[in-house]
């Protein structure tokens, strides 16, 4: 098989990895959504345990497209997007270990007086697996403009953080005694806003990776 031919086999079975992890993570993300809503603990752990399954697909990515990297000498177009994967895999890393503390978080709020904020919590993720979703679409088609318009979806996620802040720092002057409660709920809103931040880096990276050049995105 010539050198090109054998590349193209080997990138190709690389997208295949990646989606499997970004696939994986996007049902993790779904899953927490299940316990933040009934608790379930057995799901939790499940959660957990997937956490674990994606670090090891991250570095079995990554000795990949080293070993690619270092055999087959990719050059322009190819060596842009061996070099994102290692900004993909990263990101896609913190992302469930975001769906993880969502888990854990959930249990603990489980709990605890109901709070209305919580339904924007659930919008967030929902709104992160929607980005999510179009950032890999947009990555195995090869399109820019649709990275563009899954990155313009994190104005959603930031929008429902702020909201959010200010309902729960609201709740707190009437009931002080749920302080603690209430700042659980906070740095949860902070982890779930960090989501769209790590999809937007995958945005970005597949910019550079099709267009060769640097945009930020969301600024």
């Amino acid at each position: 098989m010539q050198v090109r031919g054998l590349l193209f086999e080997e990138m190709s079975q690389l997208r295949r990895e990646i989606s499997l992890m970004a696939a994986r993570v996007v049902e993790d993300l779904g899953k927490s959504l299940v316990v933040l809503r009934s608790g379930n603990e057995e799901l939790a752990e499940e959660v957990k345990e997937s956490g674990k399954i994606v670090d090891s697909l991250q570095l079995k990515i990554e000795d990949m497209t080293l070993a690619l990297i270092a055999t087959q000498q990719p050059v322009a177009r190819d060596l842009r997007e061996l070099i994102t994967v290692f900004k993909i895999t990263s990101n896609l890393e913190r992302i469930g270990d975001y769906g993880v503390h969502l888990v854990k978080a959930a249990l603990r709020l489980s709990d605890l007086p109901a709070f209305r904020s919580v339904e924007r919590i659930e919008r967030m993720v929902e709104t992160a697996q929607e980005m999510l979703k179009q950032a890999f679409s947009a990555y195995l088609a090869q399109d820019t403009n649709s990275a563009r318009r899954a990155a313009a979806l994190d104005d959603k996620i930031d929008s429902e953080h702020k909201a959010l802040s200010e309902e729960v720092l609201a709740f707190i002057k009437e009931q002080p005694q749920l302080v603690k409660a209430a700042a659980r709920l906070l740095r949860l809103s902070g982890y779930m806003e960090r989501l769209g931040d790590h999809i937007t880096n995958i945005c970005e990276g597949i910019i550079y990776m099709i267009e060769g050049s640097h945009e930020e995105l969301n600024d």
